[in-house]
């Protein structure tokens, strides 16, 4: 059975943007890039051809992640800014630090603004999710408990 992934309508709207524009444009140049190379010659020595063929690799293997999170994933809304679910920004103070830090909750396809990422299946990700403002969850790290306090939350 495939992993569901939870995605805020943000992040759905542009993987599969991402998604219909490999599919498209992207197959048809780097198409364009492998033939342009087949006319220099020789395939066995040809760096131009190598690069078009691994790039093409790469670009298919991101098509199949876009596939299955595509196929297998659910659409979060969010309603308000009041708890942490998947897509939002929450800024959190750790036990005895005065300054606060901020993070993106969800999953890594979530990223933007070069916010790290909490991930929900992590240890403090399954402590905040759908924590309030204000509240003080703790949980289990390998250096032993810690705890946080969720200081604000960003849709």
């Amino acid at each position: 059975m495939a992993e569901t992934h939870r995605l805020s309508p943000e992040a759905h709207a542009r993987l599969a943007a991402e998604f219909k524009d490999l599919t498209t444009r992207g197959r048809i140049e780097i198409a364009d890039k492998i033939e342009e190379a087949r006319l220099l010659g020789d395939l066995s020595e040809n760096g131009d051809y190598h690069a078009a063929k691994e790039e093409q690799g790469k670009m298919a293997g991101r098509i199949l992640h876009l596939t299955s999170v595509l196929e297998n994933c659910e659409i979060l809304e969010q309603t308000s800014n009041d708890s942490v679910t998947s897509g939002v920004v929450v800024e959190i103070r750790f036990d005895g630090d005065q300054a606060t830090e901020r993070y993106l909750f969800g999953s890594i396809e979530e990223r933007r603004d070069n916010l790290e990422v909490i991930s929900p299946r992590s240890p403090m990700g399954q402590a905040l999710e759908g924590a309030l403002v204000g509240a003080t969850v703790s949980y289990q790290a390998e250096a032993g408990a810690l705890t946080v306090e969720i200081v604000s939350i960003e849709v």
